[in-house]
């Protein structure tokens, strides 16, 4: 098997089967430790965007229209596509895809659509490693779209540099938005399906919402705006708000992510340190008995 500088080199040269095979064995946890810093040191600096919101709110039709602006401006796209898993069987339908079909024979579009395997906060375990090869492959965007995410399902914000929360004109009260953690780490809103009654009404009650929040939320409220995925209305201003927003960062936004990225490095060799040891069987058991509490086991695997 070719090694992962050879894979590198093959994907960035525009070989698909190269980079299907790299995220695979990224999925499949393949990769030693060094080949995983050699993926993170290789990337290109892109754009993350998290695209997140409440089931059945369009995210897949908005992003598949998103790629298309994206790509008459000669960008290449690549786009995570997060699929719940079965809680009964662990299977996955994967059909984000089905959405984004108009770009399927497109070279300068990669989707990949990923499992949650039953991990919390609408991401899978290896969603950031897969956007990273996404950037060492060169593409710029990367998209991850979550899984149908919900009040406490908010993990995309720590990845992302810029999080669109997808709402819809159907989304309750303004006391049932408010209580969706979602609002809180939103960069940019859009209430999509703006050809539904009260599309426009719900985003001035979004406005007015964070306009308001005070103390509550201690950054600058983000902009709302509204779009018909469907017909590619609004997502101009969309495509527009998504780039400024990164445009904007500050230097202490660039020292959060890159804390957040080592957070994740640092719990994964953790993690493979203590799976190695060979008292990690009879921890679990230790555990599971209450003869100790997982925090001492978790010291004494790592001591």
């Amino acid at each position: 098997m070719p090694d992962l500088a050879e894979r590198l080199r093959d994907a960035q040269a525009g070989d698909r089967r190269a980079l299907a095979r790299l995220l695979t064995d990224i999925e499949d946890g393949a990769l030693v430790p060094s080949e995983l810093g050699a993926l993170i040191a290789a990337g290109r600096d892109a754009h993350l965007v998290g695209i997140t919101g409440p089931p059945g709110s369009g995210k897949s039709t908005l992003v598949n229209a998103l790629i298309a602006a994206w790509r008459s401006r000669g960008r290449r796209v690549g786009v995570i596509a997060v699929d719940p898993s079965s809680p009964m069987t662990g299977g996955a339908i994967m059909g984000d895809r089905i959405r984004m079909m108009d770009h399927h024979g497109d070279d300068g579009v990669f989707v990949r659509s990923m499992a949650s395997r039953g991990a919390l906060g609408g991401m899978a375990a290896t969603t950031w490693l897969a956007a990273a090869a996404l950037d060492a492959a060169g593409y710029d965007p990367v998209v991850i779209e979550t899984v149908g995410a919900g009040q406490s399902e908010v993990e995309i914000a720590t990845l992302a540099e810029t999080t669109v929360v997808v709402e819809v004109p159907e989304m309750g009260d303004e006391v049932q938005a408010i209580k969706a953690g979602l609002l809180e780490i939103a960069d940019v809103i859009v209430v999509n399906k703006g050809d539904r009654p009260g599309a426009d009404r719900a985003a001035r009650q979004l406005r007015a919402m964070l306009s308001t929040a005070g103390g509550r939320v201690s950054r600058p409220a983000p902009p709302v705006l509204v779009s018909i995925a469907t017909a590619g209305d609004g997502v101009e201003p969309l495509r527009e708000a998504i780039e400024a927003h990164r445009a904007g960062r500050t230097p202490e936004q660039v020292r959060t992510r890159a804390g957040e990225l080592l957070r994740r490095a640092v719990a994964t060799r953790a993690y493979e340190r203590a799976a190695r040891s060979a008292d990690w069987a009879a921890a679990v058991t230790a555990v599971a008995e209450r003869r100790e509490d997982p925090f001492s086991a978790a010291d004494r695997l790592l001591g």
